[in-house]
């Protein structure tokens, strides 16, 4: 049997034989109370409601409270009053992807916004609330990584599989690290979720930040901060189900997603809505349920392909230990952070080297690479430690040979660090610049040493 065949008649399968309906019995805020449905009804389900003087409105039920269901719609809710009729949607939420979705902006409904026509619907659906692939049968995380930025290929280096957080204030320049990690790393795809941005900055990040090149094997999902919360919470499933599909199909994909702390505030609002009680900083306990849900859904897959995960936190008044960056933190697989001061220096992308981590190092480097890198970093660390001795002139020049040794490469090791926008690196001239600045030989003397 054909797919184009088997699509079909799972197609005709969810036809419903019968429709059922209730009426709207209260309206509060964004939350519609929904009675005479109660107990057909399940968290997650769909139902349309009927408002006045316009076409239906989708909702999505988040609890249910004295008898009665509680929605929240994924639009206005202007038109919805008392008497109204709501119907439940028996098919489960899915989207069609296919290859010919490269190069589209969608939105979090899997509809296209970049006026470029309807897009074509893939054979098979994908799911939009797809659980992890099991533990036990995912492949390992793959080879090295090439993504295109010195400082990251370098210090934190990242595996194919890989999920690494990108934690940095506002302002710092993340959309500016996510624009080139998106044109210059070596992946076969990339998918990337805008969620939560300022609807003026959208068309000027895909034309000047990624630019054509980089949106040709992209696929873009857009949810604005303006829209419900349940739209930008859905434009995160949307984002994982669609490189999901890519990674099913053998590729090995690029999720970008800025930022989960826009996600985690929608969950928030979501959660505050349906009477769940405050706990940290104001997020629900089914923030820190779902959190894990949403991003366990990157990584290897089974068969082959993989999605290799860099998602964007923004911490709250650059508190790296605010309560969804604490969260996030433990849940990836690394993190890279971003700093003011090192911005205001006016040195980008402002990487915090000493503060990143990749946990799949050094297990993926040759010894030789990770003897290179201990070494850069014991240097960058001393100047650190001693940097204020040093620039009001407090430190006497041959008192400790290691930080006169720092502060003789810290000229170079500043300017190695620093990346413009436009400048690709790649992993092998990392390790080779490197080097010639620490004045070591390159390439080491014994390749057959990879501990990997």
């Amino acid at each position: 049997m054909g797919l184009a065949v088997k699509s079909l008649i799972e197609g005709i399968d969810q036809i419903p034989d019968y429709r059922l309906y209730g009426r709207i019995a209260g309206v509060m805020g964004l939350m519609i109370e929904v009675a005479g449905l109660e107990r057909d009804l399940s968290i997650g389900q769909r139902c349309d409601v009927v408002a006045r003087g316009r076409g239906p409105v989708s909702c999505e039920v988040v609890g249910f409270r004295h008898g009665r269901a509680l929605l929240l719609p994924f639009g206005s809710v202007e038109g919805i009053g008392l008497g109204c009729k709501a119907e439940l949607v028996k098919t489960d939420p899915v989207v069609w992807p296919c290859e010919a979705w490269l190069g589209r902006v969608i939105n979090a409904l899997g509809e296209p916004i970049d006026g470029k026509g309807p897009l074509p619907s893939g054979e098979l659906p994908c799911h939009l609330r797809r659980p992890p692939p099991p533990a036990h049968g995912r492949q390992r995380v793959g080879s090295k990584m090439d993504l295109g930025v010195r400082t990251i290929n370098t210090f934190t280096t990242c595996c194919r599989g890989q999920r690494m957080g990108i934690f940095a204030g506002s302002g710092v320049g993340k959309s500016v690290l996510l624009s080139m990690l998106a044109r210059y790393t070596a992946s076969d795809v990339n998918v990337i979720g805008l969620i939560g941005e300022r609807g003026r900055e959208v068309q000027e990040w895909l034309e000047d930040d990624l630019g054509p090149e980089g949106l040709a094997r992209s696929v873009v999902v857009v949810a604005t901060s303006d829209e419900a919360p349940l739209v930008r919470r859905q434009a995160a499933y949307m984002t994982l189900s669609v490189a999901e599909y890519f990674r099913d199909r053998g590729a090995h994909v690029l999720c970008l997603i800025d930022s989960i702390t826009r996600i985690a505030m929608s969950m928030r609002e979501i959660g505050l809505s349906a009477g769940e009680p405050p706990a940290s900083k104001g997020y629900t306990p089914s923030v820190f349920a779902q959190l894990p849900q949403l991003l366990e859904r990157a990584g290897p897959g089974v068969d082959g392909g993989s999605i290799t995960g860099l998602f964007t936190v923004l911490v709250e008044g650059d508190d790296h230990n605010e309560p969804i960056a604490d969260a996030v933190r433990g849940i990836l697989d690394g993190q890279i952070v971003l700093d003011r001061t090192i911005a205001q220096r006016n040195r980008y992308p402002a990487i915090d080297v000493l503060r990143s981590v990749s946990r799949t190092m050094p297990n993926c480097n040759q010894t030789a690479e990770n003897e290179l890198v201990d070494r850069a970093r014991t240097l960058l660390s001393t100047y650190d430690d001693m940097g204020e001795l040093i620039r009001i002139g407090a430190y006497k020049k041959g008192s400790d040979p290691l930080i006169d040794e720092a502060i003789g490469y810290q000229p170079e090791l500043e300017a190695f660090l620093s990346q413009s926008r436009g400048e690709r690196a790649d992993l092998d001239t990392g390790y080779a610049d490197l080097a010639r600045i620490l004045g070591l030989e390159w390439p080491p003397g014994d390749p057959l040493d990879n501990p990997s």
